[in-house]
Parts: structure tokens; C-alpha cells; sequence
């Protein structure tokens, strides 16, 4: 289905949040939605794997990763993975590499930068717990809703 965050603002502005950090796209996809999952971690992706490899099709994964932009999170393998579930998108508060290979993934893809160093590979972190960044809690079985205007969060699926 099309929708534009800014109609669902208009039509529901009392009952969303509005994500204030600005992300890029990297993937294929620049409009998606779905029920939000969460990563919780800090310069490691090994749960950002197993959430990749284990959360329902059509989801949104959502990796807070603390903001850091000294590695990447996600990367063409990882990305292949989303795309070969069927994940609606990746939202990560980080950053991806393999930049060129994402974009020709169908799946959505938005971070806050690249950097071509690969992350820990430590399995520290949570998973599926409630995440606060741009001014949003993003919690496990919400909706998110994202296009090239930005993101929104809503308790209930809005269509």
C-alpha cells in the first residue's frame, strides 16, 4: 500500500511519534512500514544478526546502536539476509557499510552514516526491549512507518 508519512501526520498527529534524527537511505525501498522490532548495542552486530535471521516478514528492524558512527552495524550480508526474509526495513541509530550492494537490495534501509569498518563481534546487547533515540521510544510490536520524509512510530497499525 502507498501512504506518506506527512498524510498519516496530518491524519493522525495526536497519536505519533515523530523520529527527529535524519536518516539516509540505503536500500532499495524508500517508503516502508511495519511492526518494530528492537536491537539494543553498542559497535557489535551479533544480534543484530540473530534478529535479522529470526524476526517476521514484513517487520521493522530497529538497531539502536547508540549513535556511533566508528563501524558499521549492517552490511551487504546482513542487508542480503533482510532482503531474503522479507523484512519491510532496517532502521539503525548507526551506521551500515558495502553502501554500493545495499542500494540494489529490495528492502529498506535507513542509518545515520556509513563507515567501512566492521563492528565487535562480542554478542553484547539486548534484544526486543524498548529503545529511546530521536525523541522516540521505539518499542517491540509498535508500528513504524517510514518514506523519504522521515519516520514515525504508532501504537497501532494506522491502514
Amino acid at each position: 500500500m502507498n501512504f506518506k508519512t506527512a498524510d498519516l501526520c496530518d491524519d493522525f498527529s495526536n497519536e505519533l511519534e515523530v523520529c527527529t534524527l535524519e536518516f539516509k537511505s540505503y536500500g532499495k525501498k524508500t517508503s516502508f512500514y511495519g511492526p518494530l522490532y528492537t536491537v539494543k548495542v553498542f559497535e557489535d552486530n551479533v544480534l543484530v544478526k540473530e534478529a535479522l535471521e529470526d524476526v517476521p516478514a514484513g517487520s521493522v528492524l530497529v538497531v539502536d546502536g547508540g549513535g556511533s558512527k566508528r563501524c558499521a552495524l549492517l552490511g551487504d550480508r546482513l542487508g542480503e539476509i533482510a532482503e531474503r526474509r522479507g523484512l519491510a526495513g532496517v532502521i539503525i541509530n548507526g551506521c551500515v557499510r558495502d553502501t554500493a550492494e545495499l542500494k540494489d537490495l529490495h528492502v529498506g534501509i535507513l542509518a545515520i552514516g556509513s563507515n567501512p569498518l566492521k563492528s565487535k563481534k562480542e554478542g553484547k546487547g539486548e534484544r526486543n526491549v524498548p529503545v529511546i533515540f530521536g525523541e522516540v521510544e521505539w518499542t517491540p510490536r509498535k508500528f513504524a512507518y517510514a518514506d523519504e520524509d522521515g519516520v514515525i512510530v504508532s501504537n497501532k497499525k494506522l491502514f
